[in-house]
């Protein structure tokens, strides 16, 4: 007879735990996020944000594509690792509308490579790697242009590519592969172009081993990301306002010596 009794109970019991599920979840917030800076950034507003009733729920990527098609599918709330550029290439590419929050970091990008202690040095026909995505290949490619290089038709183009290139005295040779690849084969090429977050996550240092590197005037910050849906939420402007916080820029001047920027 108990064991009839307590069926009814439990089913109300579940009930009770399911219609307070929204609560909850209006309590947390789903960041999609790359590990270095961006994670490590978040760790340091998690318990600023946890003070004030709202939990992070930090989930990280090693790539560049998942962050944005989770966020575009609902999967998670917002996402924290890319720059304009890249945000308005996937926009364009997928026929999506995600937005930008906030401006947070800026992470200069850098030129590396094992064999040769100087751009100067790279050989006639050097194998040089560059990110394949169209935000990062540009990137890339200005770079070696300001560091005379290259020559671009247009070093102001964002999106510049390979078929802009009018001048390559030294013949180099541009592979393209996918952004989180390139440190690994840095001591199978001749120059790698690389994301800071990825060489740092890599153990190098891009104020110290870097051939060349973008100026602190760089453009390309890293914003917090949401649908526009949700951009107003008050969990999403809770987050903005710590990702901008004292506590961030003296974390990110300590952690990482001019490696990472403050955006604010």
């Amino acid at each position: 007879m108990k064991k009839y009794l307590l069926l009814p109970l439990l089913a109300a019991s579940l009930a009770l735990a399911a219609c307070g599920k929204p609560a909850d979840d209006s309590k947390k917030l789903v960041v999609a996020a790359t590990a270095v800076p961006h994670a490590e950034i978040l760790a340091v507003v998690k318990p600023i944000l946890e003070k004030e009733g709202l939990t992070l729920d930090v989930r990280v990527f090693n790539d560049y594509v998942q962050p944005n098609d989770q966020l575009v599918q609902k999967q998670v709330d917002v996402n924290y690792f890319q720059t304009e550029p890249y945000l308005d290439a996937y926009n364009r590419d997928r026929k999506t509308d995600l937005v930008k929050v906030i401006g947070v970091h800026i992470e200069p990008f850098g030129a590396y490579s094992r064999r040769f202690k100087s751009l100067d040095a790279l050989p006639n026909g050097a194998d040089v790697v560059i990110p394949n995505d169209p935000s990062n290949n540009s990137r890339a490619l200005i770079l070696l242009h300001k560091a005379g290089v290259i020559t671009l038709k247009d070093p102001t183009n964002a999106l510049a590519t390979q078929r802009d290139i009018i001048a390559n005295p030294k013949q180099l040779k541009f592979r393209e592969l996918d952004s989180a690849m390139l440190p690994r084969v840095l001591d199978q090429v001749d120059l790698a172009l690389i994301n800071t977050n990825y060489a740092l996550d890599a153990g190098l240092n891009p104020t110290e081993d870097a051939l060349a590197i973008e100026s602190k005037d760089s453009p390309y910050v890293n914003f917090l990301v949401a649908r526009p849906d949700n951009k107003d939420d008050a969990r999403v402007q809770q987050l903005a306002k710590a990702l901008t916080g004292p506590e961030v820029k003296a974390f990110i001047a300590e952690k990482y010596k001019g490696a990472v920027l403050p955006a604010f």
